[in-house]
């Protein structure tokens, strides 16, 4: 049972009661700007702009660790309240974790020394992990234990990322980010298989559960958690026929829950759809990888943005959508433009994906579609997440 002081949550600005607020605000908007911006770093038209490590470094970094973790911090803020029954950040103290994120954001845009960069991008993952950590521990929730532990495994990540842009060593950025995109793949295959049926369920208006599974979450967190580790230490950077085998057993069980969740009026929930469309976008990235591996891919990259723009930005679009509305009182019918939303995201991953090797034209398509979707988003929920509940109540 939720214990909160309902007058002292009143009085806080509706932006600061939970997490989800700013953090969804926030993401969404940078995953605009920042995709924008990168497009026109690559039509030419901001040759003087040059962060440390050049452009490429801050797009490879700041996907996973802005874009990405913004959302990962609203969405895990917001839940640990549900799941503990302890109140969530908020007020000031909510703000000052936003403004950690913020910080490491901004530095890119100021002249500054890599080794204050770096101190200010790694402030932020530290933070949260404690604050959800002590939460969750307090409350003794064995089946969240993991989260905390693989955000700290990401901010290594994120610290190895940062060593190879101090050393001028590329390949070491790639490597921390890559870890840290299959990392954040843990988290989704994680959380995504617990809310994912049960959002399907509530959604079409189903009696019975999906049958759980939950040992399929954890061998697929396990294999995730391996591939992450491996491509790290440099183990799974090149292709090699035996590290597929960790790819073809998380695309394996997440395809194998993708059909236990299946059910005929899906199609017609945006929502839902837009949900298992994301997480088939999981299935393909690992896939992509294990052909890679085996040397039937040639281009690596292919699978990567299988993953960060279709799975990761598809699932995280779904899910602040429907977040959103229902924290903020609402029904779960989303605005009409959030259907075109959704195809404009798949439409723009399918573009990155299956349409980059044949022309420099699908790169272009692709942003322009990712940054309609998001501004899309934010036309219609940021009144939502700047404003009090409908219903009056806190958060």
């Amino acid at each position: 049972m939720l214990l909160l002081d309902r007058t002292a949550a009143l009085r806080i600005p509706p932006l600061w009661r939970l997490g989800f607020r700013p953090f969804f605000l926030a993401g969404a908007l940078f995953a605009l700007v920042a995709i924008a911006l990168w497009g026109v770093i690559l039509a030419g038209l901001l040759p003087t702009w040059q962060p440390p490590g050049g452009v490429l470094a801050w797009h490879r970094i700041e996907m996973p660790f802005g874009f990405g973790l913004a959302v990962i911090a609203g969405f895990l803020l917001t839940a640990v309240q549900n799941w503990t029954g302890r109140p969530g950040l908020s007020g000031w103290p909510l703000a000052g974790l936003f403004a950690l994120w913020c910080l490491g954001r901004l530095a890119w845009f100021v002249p500054l020394p890599v080794a204050l960069l770096a101190v200010l991008q790694l402030a932020f993952v530290p933070v949260l992990a404690w604050v959800l950590g002590r939460s969750i521990f307090i409350a003794r929730q064995t089946h969240n234990y993991p989260i905390p532990g693989v955000l700290m495994l990401i901010g290594l990540s994120q610290a190895l990322s940062l060593y190879g842009l101090a050393c001028g060593e590329p390949e070491l950025q790639r490597r921390g980010v890559l870890a840290a995109l299959w990392l954040i793949a843990a988290l989704m295959g994680m959380i995504g298989g617990r809310v994912i049926p049960f959002f399907t369920q509530r959604g079409l208006g189903r009696a019975q559960p999906f049958p759980a599974r939950p040992w399929q979450n954890w061998l697929a967190l396990a294999a995730t958690l391996l591939i992450a580790l491996s491509l790290a230490a440099g183990q799974g950077a090149r292709p090699q026929p035996l590290w597929a085998l960790p790819y073809l057993l998380v695309a394996g069980i997440h395809a194998l829950q993708l059909w236990r969740w299946r059910a005929g009026g899906i199609w017609h929930v945006p929502l839902l759809w837009a949900l298992h469309l994301a997480f088939a976008w999981l299935v393909l990235a690992a896939l992509g990888m294990a052909a890679w591996h085996l040397g039937l891919l040639a281009v690596q990259s292919l699978a990567t943005h299988a993953l960060t723009v279709g799975a990761m930005g598809g699932l995280i679009l779904a899910m602040i959508a429907r977040v959103t509305l229902g924290h903020t009182g609402r029904p779960l019918q989303p605005p009409r433009s959030m259907t075109w939303a959704f195809v404009a995201l798949h439409l723009g991953a399918a573009s990155r994906v299956l349409l980059a090797p044949f022309g420099s034209h699908a790169l272009w398509l692709a942003a322009a579609c990712w940054s309609l979707a998001f501004a899309l988003y934010l036309k219609d929920y940021a009144p939502m997440l700047c404003r009090a509940r409908v219903d009056g109540h806190p958060g």
